[in-house]
């Protein structure tokens, strides 16, 4: 009698682990990080960062707003310099053979525009953004027992064809947060490779929680870390800091 009762026990529990939809593990990440109402409000955010390379710490600063814009400034040897930007119609960086700004090519900054709805997580507006989720079997990601959320978001333009553009969400299931995103490189010397991005050390930002460790790696491989000193939400930017200079 013991042994039935505690294999209906496990029965019930695994049915319960199992029972949880796709939309509902998103919503409760999205009420976990604060609410859908609190992120609705947010407007931009600033985050501060370093990261180390060749023993050097190099300072970046990222702006992104609601609307899609968006400045990656990094500081190198004393100078600061556009990495990234976009302002709405125009994608552009600072190229370091040259030293000057020079506009993305047309696929880049179309790629940029579809991606325009992803403002602080694509998870968080994935209905509004026609994007699909599913749920996948569970998975062990860094050590801790995943939830995995399969998400198909706009295609990709890549040499004139559209591509398909996929993301893996591995969710904590403890703290229903996302701890790695996994996708696959689509073009260049890297393309077929999977890229992993890891997402740690989830701090409070004014009733919004943020990751302020994130790293950069190929799947199972060694990769690039950044730690997040300051993050900063609704504060205001004059246009310009997104503009390709001249325009």
């Amino acid at each position: 009698m013991t042994k039935f009762f505690l294999f209906l026990a496990f029965s019930f529990t695994s049915i319960l682990s199992f029972s949880q939809t796709a939309e509902e593990i998103v919503a409760t990440y999205i009420k976990n990080i604060g609410g859908s109402d609190k992120l609705k409000s947010i407007t931009s955010v600033q985050m501060k960062a370093s990261v180390d390379y060749g023993g050097m710490s190099i300072p970046i600063d990222m702006v992104s707003l609601r609307d899609g814009r968006s400045v990656m400034k990094i500081t190198f040897q004393g100078q600061e310099m556009v990495q990234m930007a976009y302002d709405g119609k125009t994608a552009w960086g600072t190229s370091f053979m040259t030293m000057k700004p020079e506009k993305n090519d047309a696929e880049e900054t179309e790629n940029i525009k579809r991606s325009v709805g992803d403002f602080i997580s694509p998870l968080i507006n994935y209905k509004e953004n026609g994007y699909s989720i599913e749920l996948l079997p569970n998975e062990t990601m860094e050590g801790v027992e995943c939830f995995k959320i399969k998400l198909t978001k706009k295609p990709l333009m890549i040499d004139g064809k559209e591509v398909p553009n996929i993301e893996f969400y591995y969710i904590d299931k403890e703290n229903f947060v996302p701890i790695v995103v996994e996708t696959e490189i689509p073009s260049g010397e890297m393309k077929g490779n999977i890229s992993q991005t890891v997402y740690s050390d989830y701090q409070e930002v004014d009733g919004v929680y943020f990751p302020f460790s994130m790293m950069q790696r190929l799947k199972d491989g060694e990769g690039q870390t950044i730690e997040f000193e300051k993050v900063v939400i609704n504060q205001k930017f004059e246009d310009k800091i997104f503009l390709f200079p001249g325009e």
